[in-house]
């Protein structure tokens, strides 16, 4: 076992990492106050303090256990859920769909900005490689919680979404699935269902977009 490389890759992705789950759990708190439930807001979770979002097993002690058992070839963690009561959205079904697009929206959106950050600093010579590391590491761990969030099973972003959006019938049918739903997806990802079928080729995806919209800033600095 690499010590030494296991402190740098911790210490390359320490910071990406506390911005993605950050961001992205004040953007569900600040998207359920506009539309009318103040639940995250009163209880403080509409913050860029990571504290407020860490937790420890799901945040720590399960993604720096499973890096060392696995040696890194399988990650997963989680952070601590901002609690939204979708009963006071003034418009509980379809604020619901934006109130959970909020988060991986979040992430997209540091995803580019990631990429941004590391196209100015190769522009302007910089060639700490930790530094250009960093920014590699913030495009993949924000795409990455992008699209593993928008997997279309409750209690999962995307899962939320399909309820939002499907007839009342069916919605209310796949919702009874959330109280089972986070085992049900950790055995989709540990038999590489989610891997292989959703989160692959939706990064890809993903990733190819953005360098497509960042096209023109890139033909300017180089």
């Amino acid at each position: 076992m690499d010590i030494a490389h296991i402190i740098q890759t911790i210490a390359i992705y320490a910071l990406p990492v506390l911005f993605a789950i950050t961001v992205h759990e004040a953007a569900h708190g600040y998207a359920a106050r506009y539309f009318g439930d103040s639940t995250a807001y009163m209880l403080g979770r509409i913050t860029l303090n990571p504290v407020k979002h860490i937790d420890p097993v799901g945040t720590v002690l399960m993604p720096l256990l499973l890096y060392v058992v696995t040696a890194g070839t399988f990650l997963f963690g989680y952070a601590k859920p901002v609690p939204v009561n979708f009963g006071r959205l003034r418009n509980p079904k379809r604020d619901m769909v934006w109130v959970a697009l909020a988060g991986p929206g979040a992430n997209l959106a540091m995803a580019v900005a990631w990429v941004i950050l590391g196209y100015f600093l190769v522009a302007m010579g910089v060639q700490e490689r930790f530094f250009i590391e960093m920014t590699r590491a913030g495009l993949m761990v924000n795409v990455v919680m992008f699209a593993f969030n928008l997997f279309p099973l409750p209690p999962l972003d995307g899962g939320r979404i399909l309820v939002g959006l499907l007839p009342m019938p069916q919605a209310m049918a796949v919702s009874r699935i959330e109280p089972w739903g986070f085992f049900i997806v950790m055995a989709l990802v540990i038999t590489g269902i989610v891997g292989n079928f959703w989160l692959r080729p939706l990064m890809q995806f993903t990733i190819q977009v953005i360098e497509w919209i960042l096209t023109p800033l890139r033909m300017v600095l180089f």
